[in-house]
């Protein structure tokens, strides 16, 4: 294995998805620095940069898109390749606007262990590549509400089928559909909460 400038950041929320990755590249030999946000992942990046961040997107107080953003307009980690990996931003629209933000590779949950060390190790092996210019603030903002908006729709939809079906199940059916019910509900909060975000940004002037 090639000699790394840094450790691998993984940022991820869910506490097993983040141990099955850590672990993972562990035993791969991997260096690996992980956190729970993307406010964790910026203040992980101030002690040492990374070689690599491998990011999940829907997070709480900081997702994976903003995590790119930010780094992508910072010199000093804009060369820093990144890996995108979501169950729940998984549209080709979805992967655009990461591409578009830097990320060099897309992958979706569940990951295929194979496939996942097989791409981190080309993602080292190819180095650092020419990144072109990040968008600005306004265009990532409008591009990011679109992405979500899309998403609050598809989770309330997701909500409703589940309150529906709920009121027709057997007893012994209804606890599994809850949690269910219980973990969309949860994720609508969070897209909401980033989208009332974006909306406040973006009613503020132009500086």
């Amino acid at each position: 294995m090639n000699t790394l400038n840094g450790a691998l950041l993984v940022v991820e929320d869910i506490p097993h998805i983040l141990e099955l990755l850590e672990v993972t590249l562990l035993f791969k030999g991997y260096p690996v620095v992980t956190a729970r946000n993307g406010q964790e992942a910026l203040q992980a990046i101030q002690r040492e940069l990374p070689a690599l961040v491998i990011t999940d997107i829907l997070m709480p107080k900081m997702d994976g898109y903003t995590l790119a953003f930010n780094l992508r307009c910072d010199p000093r980690t804009s060369h820093i390749p990144i890996i995108i990996l979501s169950a729940t931003y998984v549209t080709p629209e979805d992967k655009d606007f990461a591409l578009s933000l830097g990320a060099v590779r897309f992958l979706e949950k569940p990951v295929d262990t194979e496939e996942f060390l097989l791409t981190v190790a080309e993602v080292l092996a190819d180095g650092s590549e020419p990144v072109s210019p990040p968008p600005g603030e306004r265009v990532f903002l409008e591009g990011y509400r679109q992405r979500l908006e899309v998403k609050l729709h598809h989770k309330n939809t997701q909500i409703q089928r589940t309150e529906r079906l709920l009121e027709t199940l057997a007893a012994e059916q209804k606890p599994a559909f809850a949690l269910l019910l219980q973990e969309a509900q949860l994720q609508r909060g969070e897209i909401q909460a980033e989208l009332d975000e974006i909306y406040t940004r973006l009613a503020e002037p132009d500086k």
